[in-house]
């Protein structure tokens, strides 16, 4: 008797089903308040913060809207799915998207194809991230930081469609890339402005932007600021790759780019890229040149690429750029592309490499400053570059005329800014020789706290900020420089 209840329990297993509240599809606009007195089991309020207990599923026709300023809990393992409208937006009040406990993320956010979502001035953390299948898709002045493999298995923001936008947001100690794109789903994304530190906390062999194919429509990856954790020396800066067929068009411009195991890499044919004016500094973590370590790498098995490079800035990567298998790449023709890009220090083994053609291409690589802070003559030049005259099976790099004319010298007195001292306590000092006009101060969840009117010359910055670290924004003329404050 005692098997026969045995194999009963065998046949009739005790199942427990997760629990969820799903809106009814009817077009109604939802808050909190309305999911708590629909569903107080999913939802619950105790005069301070939102917890969500249960899934949510906001169906097709309908919106959730939050509003206000408040923080919502999310408990362990929780998912939030979108297929309606899903509206996060407080004005000048920041919302707080956060799990019940740091230790135990909840699964994350699922934006449907048939959803429309706008997230502005809210900090998402310890989930398991955004997947956006949706192309209709902005997060602007949002932070997102220290979230985990959950829904998205891909980045913070895992992306699918369309051309979403992704604006002057913070990315900070992600376990995984802060934005990244399948390799088989074409995505022309804005991602400009964005701060970037750190991301990849995982350190799997995955960049901070990891982007696939953008189809027709233009990839612009523009104005970021994207710091490697020298820790973590699998994380690149910038990929876009092409390994499926498809398409690039793309547009990387004005990027500082620093502290990653590389800086760019574009791999694959029919590609089309403008690269311009970037800062690409010590990307070198990992130091092993086998591998890595490029300012810029072009990989390409067929001879479909189209990259025009210039204005950039390439300094103390273990390469300059790196030019493999049929990629190509223009770094001035004396023609529609200036050249103008600046080289120093890029090396490894105790040479230097401004540039490695390892293809059988002629490269144009006119009108360059080869080694930066002195006149160039033929011979500086050959001296840092590795091509036919190295290795008879390569192709020539045809870089006469040279020119080193300070190209890029306000860039560099802009990027090399600082203030004192940091660590600060009450104050801080600067010279404003760049003319900034204003200094914001942020929270690291993204919080603007403070903005002050700069003057020209000697300027002094009076902190009232509790212990801990923000983010310090100067901005003149619509460019701005990010910088990390430690109050102590």
């Amino acid at each position: 008797m005692k098997n026969l209840y045995l194999f009963a329990f065998l046949i009739f297993p005790f199942f427990v089903f997760s629990q969820s509240f799903t809106t009814p599809g009817t077009g109604v606009n939802w808050t909190l308040d309305d999911i708590i007195a629909q569903s107080p089991s999913t939802l619950s309020f105790d005069g301070t913060n939102y917890t969500l207990n249960e899934e949510l599923i906001v169906s097709q026709n309908d919106t959730l809207r939050i509003d206000t300023g408040l923080t919502l809990l999310i408990a362990d393992g929780i998912r939030v799915t979108v297929s309606g409208t899903f509206l996060c937006d407080a004005g000048d009040q920041q919302i707080t998207i956060d799990a019940v406990d740091e230790a135990t993320p909840y699964d994350g956010f699922r934006f449907e194809e048939v959803s429309e979502v706008s997230i502005q001035n809210t900090y998402i953390a310890h989930g398991g991230g955004l997947k956006v299948i949706t192309p209709d898709f902005s997060a602007t002045n949002c932070t997102f930081s220290e979230n985990v493999s959950g829904v998205s298995t891909g980045a913070a923001i895992s992306l699918s469609n369309g051309s979403p936008q992704i604006l002057n947001n913070i990315f900070s100690y992600n376990d995984l890339p802060a934005v990244s794109s399948g390799a088989n789903t074409n995505v022309s994304a804005s991602i400009i402005g964005n701060f970037m530190e750190a991301n990849g906390q995982s350190n799997q062999n995955r960049p901070q932007i990891n982007m696939g194919t953008t189809g027709t429509d233009t990839l612009r990856i523009v104005g970021n600021t994207i710091m490697g954790d020298p820790a973590m020396d699998q994380v690149g800066g910038i990929a876009v790759a092409n390994l499926v067929g498809g398409q690039i068009v793309a547009i990387i411009d004005d990027n500082l780019i620093t502290n990653n195991r590389y800086g760019l890499t574009i791999a694959g044919g029919n590609a089309f890229a403008y690269i311009r004016g970037n800062i690409i500094e010590d990307n070198d973590t990992q130091n092993l040149p086998n591998i890595g370590g490029s300012g810029i790498s072009l990989n390409s098995n067929t001879d479909t690429q189209t990259i025009i490079v210039s204005n950039n800035q390439f300094r103390r990567n273990l390469w300059g750029i790196t030019v493999i298998g049929e990629a190509s790449i223009n770094l001035g023709d004396g023609a529609e592309n200036p050249g103008e890009n600046i080289f120093a220090d890029n090396g490894n083994s105790g040479q230097i490499y401004a540039l490695y053609n390892n293809t059988d291409n002629t490269l144009q690589a006119k009108n360059n400053c080869w080694i930066e802070g002195q006149d160039n003559t033929s011979a500086d030049a050959e001296s840092v570059i590795f091509h036919q005259v190295d290795d008879s099976s390569l192709g020539l790099v045809v870089f006469d005329p040279i020119g080193c004319q300070n190209w890029g010298t306000e860039n560099v007195a802009i990027q090399n800014f600082a203030f004192y001292p940091n660590p600060a306590q009450n104050e801080i000092h600067f010279s404003n020789t760049n003319n900034f006009e204003t200094v914001k101060i942020f929270s690291l969840r993204g919080r603007l706290l403070e903005k002050t009117i700069l003057q020209p010359g000697s300027n002094n910055l009076n902190l009232d900020l509790p212990h801990g670290i923000y983010l310090l924004q100067f901005i003149r003329d619509g460019q701005k420089i990010t910088k990390k404050l430690i109050v102590k």
